[in-house]
């Protein structure tokens, strides 16, 4: 099953909701600029899921999916654009570096699944946060997200069933020193074969204070941590609210919206 296992197939499956994570921009966007949002740049966009998503919600929604991975762009090409029809029109994918991607202002940038950790010192980071910021409309915003707790910083390996595989996170190597940190994901399958090392994440381990401060060193003028609340059972119940203060729980994950 392995084999026959297609690796961008699964890490949609397991990974993203694109549903709810444009949900939550569209409200938050509308919530704290009294507007709906229409162009939207998708940074680090993979197969560009989340930007064909987008472009499903209102004929008049523009999306950029920037990526420097060719083969991962034509992918999505042929996978995914193909389901929304003729608003492909408005779907514009380059295959070039974020930090010096030339796009239109946009509503919004999105740097989703921890992807801009790939940037290890403030420096980059910081750089990248100005070159977005440059990028935006005079009302737009950048969303991110972040994950954490006392479990990010161990050597640990997480398992998730679901229809056909599981997924499993395995965070490989995790260095306190410099915060750098390895992780890949795996895929199992019910004839116990295995799709090892399909995602590999050479990284830094970036902390909530460390990225908001980043972001106002870059001249954002603004930002905010999106806490997700819980359900009865104490789980995630995907309803992400502003707040200054967050649980001390071992594993949590965070939207980080920066105004300009």
């Amino acid at each position: 099953m392995a084999s026959k296992a297609d690796r961008h197939k699964l890490y949609q499956a397991s990974v993203q909701c694109v549903e709810a994570e444009i949900d939550f921009i569209d409200d938050t966007f509308e919530n704290l600029r009294g507007r709906k949002a229409r162009v939207l740049r998708e940074d680090f966009c993979g197969t560009a899921n989340t930007a064909c998503e987008w472009l499903t919600r209102r004929p008049n929604n523009v999306a950029y999916g920037v990526d420097l991975d060719r083969s991962t762009l034509d992918w999505g090409l042929a996978n995914n654009v193909p389901r929304i029809g003729e608003r492909s029109e408005d779907l514009h994918l380059c295959c070039e570096n974020v930090m010096t991607v030339k796009t239109p202002p946009c509503d919004a940038v999105l740097a989703m699944n921890f992807s801009y950790w790939i940037f290890k010192s403030r420096n980059r980071l910081r750089r990248y946060f100005r070159q977005v910021r440059h990028a935006l409309a005079d009302d737009g915003l950048l969303i991110m997200d972040c994950y954490g707790g006392s479990e990010a910083f161990t050597i640990t390996k997480d398992r998730h069933k679901y229809s056909g595989f599981t997924y499993i996170w395995d965070q490989a190597a995790y260095n306190p020193i410099t915060g750098e940190m390895r992780s890949h994901i795996h895929f199992g399958f019910s004839d116990g074969s295995r799709l090892d090392r399909a995602f590999t994440y050479d990284w830094r381990l970036w902390t909530l204070p460390e990225i908001q401060e980043i972001l106002i060193e870059a001249g954002f003028t603004r930002c905010a941590v999106y806490w997700q609340g819980e359900d009865e059972d104490g789980d995630g119940d995907g309803d992400f609210k502003p707040t200054n203060i967050g649980e001390p729980d071992a594993a949590w994950i965070a939207y980080i919206v920066a105004e300009k």
